[in-house]
């Protein structure tokens, strides 16, 4: 459904299916999406937040952030693949942390006759994977001899996708944002999979097809509960200006 465009950008191939308007949203952000990786981001940087602290500094330098050892990482790849792969894998783990602390906040704030239940659950269970990912493609990226990225405003400043703005909205405007955030990433762990089959970094490999999977598996989630489709009457009781919002009176009429 979704196809890469010339200047890294996507979208949808079937022009003629029927989208409700989430999708079309989403169809639309996803369609200006720019997939790149800051592989030139290595080292430390003055302009780069979480880089530089006014704090006395007690510690003793090992190894730079985003920097690859040159020797003794215990994984036979040359040192300028594994710095290749470590940079992507990492720029995958800031997106996972932005997307985990979306997910946290859209648990937080559920409500509603579908959401207050079904989804805090739906959601809890997308935070536990997400929480199993940046484990893994952490792990990945100090087994190649690289350090990964930890500074949470650092994470967000190299991630390829962002958090929303502040402040609360409708479950489905979350949902639709969660949905966003999972196709990108689908579409990034492809690239760096294609990437490290070029480069015979088979570890790589399965570790991100493992966790590509199972993004798969949380976006189908995401665009099933946004179908068109619903056990509870319609909200279009909110927004007829009869003022009949269920703050503003008895949930029964007929009770005085």
């Amino acid at each position: 459904m979704i196809k890469k465009l010339r200047g890294g950008n996507m979208q949808n191939e079937n022009h003629n299916e029927i989208l409700n308007e989430d999708f079309k949203i989403v169809q639309q952000n996803v369609s200006e999406f720019q997939d790149d990786f800051k592989l030139s981001k290595s080292g430390f940087d003055t302009t780069m937040p979480g880089h530089t602290t006014n704090h006395p500094q007690n510690m003793v330098l090992r190894q730079q952030p985003r920097t690859v050892r040159s020797e003794g990482s215990g994984i036979s790849l040359p040192a300028d693949v594994r710095l290749e792969m470590g940079l992507m894998l990492d720029d995958h783990l800031c997106a996972l942390n932005v997307a985990l602390h979306q997910y946290t906040k859209h648990h937080w704030l559920t409500e509603g006759a579908e959401s207050f239940l079904s989804l805090h659950h739906l959601l809890d269970e997308h935070i536990d994977v997400t929480q199993d990912h940046i484990d893994r493609v952490g792990e990945r990226v100090a087994r190649l001899g690289v350090v990964p990225t930890a500074h949470p405003v650092t994470q967000h400043e190299l991630s390829y996708i962002k958090h929303e703005v502040e402040g609360r909205y409708t479950m489905r405007d979350f949902l639709r944002n969660d949905l966003e955030h999972e196709i990108k990433i689908q579409h990034m762990l492809r690239k760096t999979i294609a990437r490290a089959h070029e480069l015979k970094d088979f570890g790589t490999v399965q570790v991100l097809e493992e966790v590509l999977l199972k993004r798969e598996d949380l976006g189908y989630h995401l665009w099933s509960v946004l179908e068109d489709d619903s056990l509870v009457r319609g909200m279009k009781h909110f927004f007829d200006g009869n003022n009949d919002i269920s703050k503003t009176r008895p949930i029964n009429p007929r009770i005085q």
